[in-house]
């Protein structure tokens, strides 16, 4: 690898092998195996994505201040256009109940950090897209603000959707204080699917790669229902620890609206009827 000699420098250690990490969709991913500790590298183009990995440590950061586990930074910089995130390596292993259970307290343990409004101090990604973290007092005008119409307008602009689908939008928005009720903001990963949580070999849950912010709880929840791969059980364990109201499953399409017009900007039309079914059951 180009960069070896300077990832060496930088870690002070000697590395006995670099290799590829599939799954990365935006970065460049490796598992660099050292003499005595291993980590892992992300690589990308600062032009492309500035600021990215600074992001992103600023989001475990915040995670790591709770009860939640997540990787340690050892390193992030800049060399010659790219960027890199060095983090600390987790050995991966099949989940048990017990690490269910134990990923359900946390998350909860997690929605109990509160904040005096929606949003954050900056903005930050998910995915390959910017995140609008702009404060607001209420959860109807954050969500729409900052979580809909961004993605709208892009999803609009690259003719995924339609006029047709801007009226449903707009129906939509109207009922939203009506079909969701306010809450305490709390603190979110943010893109809590499956990928984004490691089970440890000491049957640790591991958060990675948050886009957090401060927003509905129900927010995290909805994500873990949107892909699968998570054990149902983990959902009364929660339940036990931080109160659900009443409606909560039914409003996970309403959430879900957001990752599913993410994954239309990112991904292409295949996600536009399953955001149509949704507009048009609430709007």
């Amino acid at each position: 690898m180009f960069f070896k000699k300077s990832i060496e420098n930088r870690l002070d250690c000697e590395l006995i092998s670099i290799k590829p990490v599939a799954g990365g969709d935006i970065n460049k991913v490796y598992f660099l195996q050292g003499a005595e500790s291993n980590f892992i590298l992300k690589s990308n183009l600062s032009q492309k994505f500035p600021e990215m990995f600074e992001k992103e440590a600023r989001g475990l950061e915040l995670l790591s201040g709770t009860t939640v586990r997540t990787p340690k930074v050892i390193d992030l910089y800049a060399e010659e256009g790219n960027q890199f995130l060095i983090l600390e390596y987790f050995e991966s292993d099949r989940p048990t109940q017990a690490f269910w259970s134990d990923f359900a307290i946390s998350l909860s343990s997690l929605h109990k950090r509160t904040s005096d409004y929606f949003g954050l101090d900056e903005d930050n990604y998910i995915g390959s897209l910017k995140q609008k973290n702009d404060p607001y007092d209420s959860w109807e005008a954050f969500f729409i603000q900052t979580r809909l119409n961004p993605q709208i307008k892009m999803a609009f602009d690259s003719g995924f959707i339609e006029k047709r689908d801007l009226l449903l939008f707009e129906r939509f928005c109207k009922k939203f204080s009506t079909l969701v009720p306010e809450v305490k903001p709390s603190l979110l990963h943010g893109d809590l699917w499956s990928g984004n949580l490691m089970c440890t070999k000491g049957q640790v849950p591991v958060y990675i790669d948050p886009a957090v912010y401060y927003g509905h709880h129900e927010m995290d929840l909805s994500m873990t229902q949107m892909f699968g791969g998570f054990d149902k059980s983990f959902i009364s364990v929660y339940r036990e620890n931080f109160e659900l109201l009443n409606g909560w499953e039914e409003r996970i399409q309403i959430h879900n609206l957001y990752p599913s017009l993410v994954h239309l900007n990112l991904f292409g039309s295949s996600y536009l009827s399953g955001i149509q079914i949704v507009l048009k059951k609430f709007a």
